[in-house]
């Protein structure tokens, strides 16, 4: 009984392994539709409805999402792999099902010039390691940063060369090497930003080119002087020299906690700004505007009336021909006369019509 016992159990812990440890080959009516660029996978075998409810819910889904994932873990590996950094990764192809997205995918990095310059000449690139042998000090050291090993910093004592100046301080002299390699290096590394970024390198003072024009140069001037203690507020011209250009004014900030009554008075001088922006009724212009258009229309009615009245007496006495018929004085009124002509003087009536009598002149008749 016992053996027998030990025999089921072992047996049950099996199954139960076997369960736990599923095979990675997964059986499906309809294969599943993949996009691997976008890590998709399409199941569109049918879901019977009894699986869906009761307490069998849970373990469905889980199950069904299990298979689904192996089958698309196979899809992947299935890609061509590549060794990267001990790792092996899968080339994952282009995606085929278009996804909204709030912005557009990232572009790639254009090549820098040493990327450029190594495809160019086949140089491909090696990780180094970071520790080598020091002879002198007999142990590991790091490549590079500090305590590295064959640091020539911490000589006391340097050869001088055969050709340079036995004078020269060749400590200071590798010193100013070290802070020159520094400062082209950095120079370099901001360029390759900014031309990744594909936006001018912001000209500061004089930047290493190989000529120099005379706004490169008077720019370096201006920066110059305005390196000083006063910001070259009290920084002499030279005789010939004109002001910099395009130097820009500072924006001032009032206080953010202070007097309120300035507050108040600048707030007050912008609505006026604002507020005088609207035209303004002038009253005296508009007066007498109005008292020129009465002027006119009253002028115009009289000559009307007038004009019609000696056009009749003319047809019949028959002096239409005489010297006012050949009209001189047929003209009307002008509209855009003075105001007070037109109300203050009526129209001669001699001349208002073609017919009319002459005036005559005091002492003759």
């Amino acid at each position: 009984m016992a053996a027998c016992s030990v025999e089921e159990l072992l047996a049950k812990a099996e199954q139960d392994e076997a369960e736990k440890l599923r095979s990675v080959t997964v059986h499906k009516e309809l294969d599943l539709e993949f996009d691997v660029g976008n890590l998709l996978a399409c199941d569109k075998n049918r879901i019977e409805s009894r699986d869906l409810g009761g307490q069998r819910r849970d373990d469905f889904l889980q199950s069904l999402a299990r298979d689904n994932t192996q089958l698309l873990v196979n899809e992947i590996w299935k890609q061509p792999t590549e060794r990267v950094e001990e790792a092996i990764v899968a080339k994952l192809p282009e995606p085929t099902t278009p996804l909204p997205r709030e912005k557009p995918p990232p572009k790639r990095k254009p090549p820098t010039k040493w990327e450029q310059f190594a495809k160019l000449k086949g140089i491909q690139k090696k990780k180094k390691t970071n520790l080598v042998w020091d002879e002198n000090a007999k142990e590991w050291k790091r490549r590079w940063g500090y305590q590295r090993a064959r640091d020539d910093t911490k000589d006391w004592l340097v050869e001088v060369p055969e050709t340079a100046d036995p004078n020269e301080d060749q400590f200071a002299k590798r010193v100013k090497a070290k802070k020159e390699r520094v400062a082209k290096n950095e120079l370099n590394r901001l360029r390759n930003i900014a031309r990744a970024q594909k936006i001018k390198v912001p000209g500061v003072g004089l930047t290493p080119v190989a000529q120099q024009s005379k706004d490169d140069l008077s720019r370096a001037v201006t920066v110059a002087k305005h390196s000083t203690a006063s910001v070259g507020m009290f920084q002499d011209r030279l005789p010939k020299e004109k002001p910099p250009k395009n130097t820009g004014k500072r924006r001032k900030f009032g206080p953010l906690i202070g007097d309120f009554s300035s507050e108040r008075q600048k707030q007050l001088e912008l609505l006026k700004i604002m507020d005088s922006k609207r035209p303004k009724l002038d009253i005296t212009k508009a007066v007498n505007k109005q008292m020129r258009e009465e002027d006119r229309e009253e002028a115009a009615a009289r000559y009307k009336k007038g004009a019609g009245k000696k056009g009749r007496k003319g047809d019949m006495s028959g002096k239409g021909k005489g010297k006012g018929g050949k009209g001189k004085g047929g003209k009307p009124p002008r509209a855009g006369g003075k105001p007070g002509r037109a109300a203050g003087k009526p129209a001669r009536a001699g001349k208002s019509g073609g017919g009319g009598n002459k005036r005559s002149k005091p002492g003759k008749r």
